[in-house]
């Protein structure tokens, strides 16, 4: 029996290459660079979409808010990243412009889907060439788009093959598996902001076996929370047509220092009871 390596008869070296089981290598190469990222969450809840990261703080001497782990590409539109993070930063700049060139041709809001397919459609591409490699990073993306009925909260999940696929509730990166578990066990529709950063903020704790604190998490929403209403913005496009955009933000440090106190002492509760 050879070892594994020369059992793939060198079907790994090019990402054009098939293998003989309809296997692209690098592709799958590209999602074990997302499976070692840092674990973020996405949780649609009743009044907006929520993204939860840790952000993995390796060192006592590193600045905590050096790392960045959620972005914002437009006002009512902001990304998780997991994996390579470099490669992270390239596809928000591109979602960025693709957010702007909407708004210039349009004079509307991209939404949330349409962003997720143009960035998953460019993904797409670099596993069909030659001379370039798939990016080593997966996102969420959460957002909120603005319909007649009334806002319409989005949460879409990206891979480095492009494959693009909508959640009330997932996880990328090295806990994904703790993750999915835990939100099928106990994911329920209707929650509100506040019981979605907690349940998040329980995904975190278990994925990363009880290792973080205020200064490792960083939280987005696409909505309302904490009672405060989402800023809205009311625009008019070249057409005449009137719209109001939700913002996507991100929590302040007391607002996330405030959730992870609450989650810290339910959690020291629930434990106590048990002893």
């Amino acid at each position: 029996m050879q070892p594994q390596q020369y059992q793939m008869g060198g079907y790994d070296r090019a990402i054009t290459m098939f293998s003989p089981d309809g296997r692209l290598y690098q592709v799958e190469y590209a999602r074990e660079a997302v499976k070692r990222g840092t674990t973020a969450v996405g949780i649609k809840c009743k009044t907006g979409v929520v993204l939860l990261v840790d952000k993995r703080v390796s060192s006592r001497l590193l600045e905590p808010s050096s790392i960045e782990k959620i972005f914002i590409i437009d006002e009512h539109i902001g990304v998780a990243s997991s994996g390579l993070v470099g490669d992270a930063r390239a596809l928000v700049d591109r979602a960025r412009v693709e957010a702007q060139i909407n708004r210039i041709s349009y004079g509307e809001p991209i939404d949330v889907e349409t962003l997720s397919k143009k960035l998953c459609d460019h993904m797409q591409t670099y596993t069909l060439f030659g001379g370039a490699r798939p990016y080593g990073t997966a996102l969420l993306l959460a957002g909120v788009d603005n319909t007649p009925e009334g806002p319409h909260y989005r949460l879409f999940e990206t891979d480095p093959s492009g494959t693009l696929l909508e959640y009330v509730a997932t996880g990328i990166g090295i806990g994904r598996q703790a993750v999915m578990k835990l939100f099928e066990d106990e994911y329920k529709e209707g929650l509100s902001a506040e019981e979605a950063v907690q349940l998040g903020l329980k995904a975190l704790y278990t994925a990363t076996e009880g290792k973080f604190d205020m200064k490792t998490v960083e939280i987005g929403i696409a909505g309302e929370y904490s009672k405060k209403k989402a800023t809205a913005k009311v625009s008019q496009s070249p057409a005449g047509t009137t719209f109001t955009t939700l913002s996507f933000r991100k929590l302040t440090e007391d607002e996330v220092k405030a959730a992870v106190d609450k989650f810290s002492k339910s959690n020291k509760d629930k434990k106590e009871k048990k002893e």
